[in-house]
């Protein structure tokens, strides 16, 4: 996986690297020091990032400061691709599926070799274009 450009980062991996409590703080650890930065995400998923951090009592700066040290790159895909992304939250609204997690099924959909770093079994249900498994970076 070393030297993948394509990565795009979910809440999970995120929220566990920048908690040293969590439960999967060190094999998310060991995978972003073997991934190239930047890694991709969108602003969804940063929105759950600090969401969840701060509930659970951890600072939140360290987010956008990941973005200013090159480490992570937003990419806005809800104003372009709203239709698309309300149609995949329609197909799996019996997981559900969050926004954060439809914006980027869709991302993987525009990013030719995209990987999900994941930690979240619910990629394993979706589906690119309806059809194509996503590939993934997770633990299990």
């Amino acid at each position: 996986m070393r030297g993948a450009a394509n990565v795009l980062v979910d809440t999970g991996p995120l929220v566990a690297w920048l908690s040293a409590d969590d439960a999967y703080h060190d094999w998310t650890k060991e995978q972003f020091a073997r991934l190239r930065p930047p890694l991709t995400t969108c602003e969804a998923v940063l929105s759950e990032v600090v969401f969840l951090l701060h509930r659970a009592g951890k600072s939140v700066e360290a987010v956008p400061q990941l973005i200013q040290r090159g480490v992570l790159q937003v990419m806005p895909v809800l104003q372009s691709e709203a239709p698309a992304i309300a149609a995949l939250m329609r197909k799996y609204s019996d997981v559900p599926m969050s926004l954060a997690d439809a914006c980027l099924v869709r991302l993987s959909e525009s990013i030719v070799h995209a990987v999900v770093f994941t930690l979240d079994t619910d990629f394993s249900f979706y589906r690119r274009r309806g059809r194509s498994a996503i590939p993934v970076l997770m633990p299990y």
